[in-house]
């Protein structure tokens, strides 16, 4: 089974002091799950230039793929670019095509905030996709991506066939008991199906249930077997459902 890790870099100062709630990153762990990509980090930093390089100094190597959000606009405080930059010992160019873009966009209007959309870390590709103005642009293994969340989720639609692996199985159990009456049971399940990737939730003032356990695996078969081996162990009237 083909695994590909992931890592998101979400910088803002915006973000820290609660001026703007993240929700790029919650969209960006659901779909890379349906990709068959494990997120593994979530990092929350500030608008600082030596942030970022450590950030990328850190994770680029670590990870597959390594997604940023936020800090690429035309403003004091859009510094993404420069950091990252920073972070892989390179300097920041005009990209050429991004550069032909906002001309052409702007015409003779064009001044230093309007180029400045067009700096990239050097050697970063562009990828246009159709009925986009502006492209994505990577830089090895690193996807920059705007903080906008109706842009990036775009942006991050566009990527999908790049992105993708084997699949993730998911297979549900709800039921009507307390975690602490089902502990024994999870810890044997895990006992028998150590690859498994088992949670529990809790769901508190639900009528219909008061405990969501999820069984997944990249092995459909090894999941359902899993999954038989619970309910198995389960006491009767216990499970509500199964999906």
């Amino acid at each position: 089974m083909r695994d590909k890790t992931a890592a998101m870099i979400v910088i803002g100062n915006e973000i820290l002091s609660g001026k703007v709630a993240d929700s790029n990153a919650v969209f960006l762990a659901r779909e890379l799950r349906g990709l068959g990509v494990s997120l593994e980090r979530i990092l929350v930093i500030p608008d600082d230039l030596d942030a970022i390089a450590d950030a990328v100094r850190e994770y680029q190597p670590k990870y597959d793929v390594v997604f940023t959000s936020g800090g690429v606009g035309p403003t004091h405080d859009d510094i993404t670019i420069s950091g990252i930059a920073r972070g892989l010992g390179r300097r920041v160019v005009l990209h050429p095509e991004i550069e032909s873009t906002i001309r052409r966009l702007v015409g003779d209007s064009i001044n230093a905030a309007h180029l400045k959309m067009a700096e990239v870390p050097e050697g970063a590709n562009v990828l246009f996709q159709l009925d986009q103005k502006f492209p994505i642009v990577q830089v090895d293994n690193i996807f920059i991506l705007p903080g906008i969340p109706e842009i990036f989720r775009e942006k991050l639609q566009a990527l999908r066939s790049r992105l993708a692996v084997d699949p993730y199985f998911l297979r549900i159990v709800f039921l009507n008991a307390h975690e602490s009456s089902i502990a024994c049971f999870l810890d044997e399940t895990l006992a028998a199906f150590p690859q498994l990737q088992l949670g529990s939730y809790p769901k508190l003032g639900d009528s219909e249930y008061r405990v969501r356990i999820t069984l997944e695996s990249k092995d459909e078969e090894y999941v359902n077997q899993a999954l038989e081996h619970l309910v198995s162990k389960l006491p009767q009237g216990m499970i509500v459902r199964t999906e």
